[in-house]
Order: C-alpha cells, then sequence, then structure tokens
C-alpha cells in the first residue's frame, strides 16, 4: 500500500493534459489584451529626480485644511444641538450641565454610570458627523466633484 502513495501519479486537469505530480509544474507566460507588451513595472522609490528626490505617498496638502469647514462645521453643528429636544433641554445644555456637574467634585472622575458620558458621546457624534460631510460637501463643491 506504500508503494502506491510514493510511486509518481498522473492528474489529468480542467485542459485535459495530464500532468505528473512529481515534476515541477512549467511556467506558461500568461499574456492579455490589456496588457502592453514588454512593459516592465519600475519602482517609484528608485527613480531619480522623482519628488525631488524624495518619496512621497501622498500630495503634500492631503489634509486641504480650510477654516470655513471647521466655522460653519462648528455653527452647523451648535444649532440643532441647541434645539430643546430632550424633555424639553438640548443636547448641548444638557452636555455643558454635566460638565458642570462633574466638575463640581473635580478631584474624583465621574463614575462609569454618570450620564455625562452619554451626553459626551453623543454631542462629539454628532459634531465630528457634521465635520466630516462638511468637509466632504465644501471641497466636493470647491473642486467641481458634484458636477454631471
Amino acid at each position: 500500500m506504500t508503494a502506491t502513495f510514493a510511486s509518481p501519479s498522473t492528474v489529468v486537469g480542467l485542459g485535459g493534459t495530464a500532468a505528473s505530480l512529481s515534476s515541477p509544474p512549467k511556467r506558461t507566460p500568461l499574456s492579455s489584451g490589456f496588457l502592453k507588451s514588454g512593459v516592465t513595472a519600475m519602482n517609484p522609490l528608485r527613480l531619480a529626480g522623482a519628488s525631488g528626490g524624495r518619496f512621497t505617498c501622498f500630495e503634500r496638502d492631503w489634509l486641504r485644511r480650510d477654516l470655513n469647514v471647521i466655522g460653519f462645521g462648528l455653527i452647523g453643528w451648535l444649532a440643532p444641538s441647541s434645539i430643546p429636544a430632550i424633555d424639553g433641554k438640548s443636547l448641548t445644555g444638557l452636555f455643558f450641565e454635566s460638565i458642570g456637574t462633574e466638575l463640581a467634585h473635580f478631584p474624583t472622575p465621574p463614575a462609569l454610570t454618570s450620564q455625562f458620558w452619554l451626553w459626551l458621546v453623543l454631542w462629539h457624534l454628532g459634531l465630528f458627523i457634521t465635520l466630516t460631510f462638511g468637509q466632504i460637501g465644501f471641497k466636493g463643491r470647491t473642486e467641481d466633484y458634484f458636477k454631471f
């Protein structure tokens, strides 16, 4: 029985050709109509003089920071979060009120069951979502992403 496992066997593949398991597979070059022949990929790190002698993955001002987005985003979040919708109180009011309550016993940190954590997470989540959409909308409009 061990002789059957040790002897080289032949496997017939999908192409109908037989290949031996003991011999290494032959490499066939792949070609496509989409690939240009004879072009090798170049490593951008080895290109002389690329980017003034240094390689950067991103453009220099990748964040494209604009203070208009921060200003309008903050105002755009403060306005709706200041509407008294939670038992006659606003989210901003509840958050600032909980900050005052926690500062009253300052050296002691807020308890894990404190409402401060809920208002902190909700207020900042809304702020960051507003700033993210503001950045997308403002930069998309200034760079003509939304023109059809």
